[in-house]
């Protein structure tokens, strides 16, 4: 639940200000490996290695190079992918899905937690405030919405138990003259195995 200021300065009632859902979430140096992308998500590996083939939701932190390479997801790339699959659950096109993407896309977790989506079953428009989503009900274009703050609180809770990689854990070692970059899993194994 967000909290809000009405406290008066000069005798003057202040109008009510949100404060920032996103204290919450993790930082963009802290990455997800995709069964976790897809548990959290909601989505199948045969989605989300579409929607990366496909650059719908890239990963941004890290994406494969081959067989036996991992891609690495930031939590807003895991918000995107939750946001593509309510999208999709609502029956909107992949096109249309894509240009709402487009539009997220640059922006970071913070922009994206202030809107909510609301669409007609065609087309997907963003919405910042109760008023633009009043004004598309009683212009009969609204069907149904998706409360992206509500999806940054639950992933926030969400992703907190599953297990993180951060990028400065990545080191690299000499092998045979070549340098081969180890994530901290395959570090850890590395060091067993010794």
């Amino acid at each position: 639940m967000s909290t809000f200021d009405t406290s008066a300065t000069n005798g003057e009632i202040e109008a009510p200000v949100q404060e920032t859902l996103f204290d919450l979430g993790p930082s963009d140096e802290v990455g997800y490996r995709v069964p976790i992308a897809c548990q959290v998500a909601g989505i199948t590996y045969r989605q989300l290695d579409y929607w990366a083939r496909t650059d719908l939701v890239r990963p941004s932190i890290r994406n494969a190079t081959g067989s036996g390479s991992q891609r690495l997801y930031s939590f807003k790339d895991i918000l995107v992918l939750k946001i593509v699959k309510g999208l999709l659950d609502t029956g909107i096109s992949l096109q249309n899905i894509r240009l709402a993407v487009d539009n997220l896309r640059d922006r970071g977790v913070g922009e994206i937690s202030e809107i909510t989506l609301v669409s007609d079953g065609t087309t997907v428009y963003e919405c910042r405030s109760n008023d633009e989503i009043i004004d598309l009900l009683g212009g009969g274009q609204g069907v149904f919405a998706i409360a992206v703050p509500q999806i940054v609180k639950e992933l926030t809770g969400t992703i907190s138990a599953f297990p993180s990689e951060r990028i400065g854990n990545v080191e690299s070692t000499e092998d045979s003259g070549n340098v081969v970059a180890l994530d901290e899993l395959a570090d850890r194994r590395r060091r067993r195995s010794s």
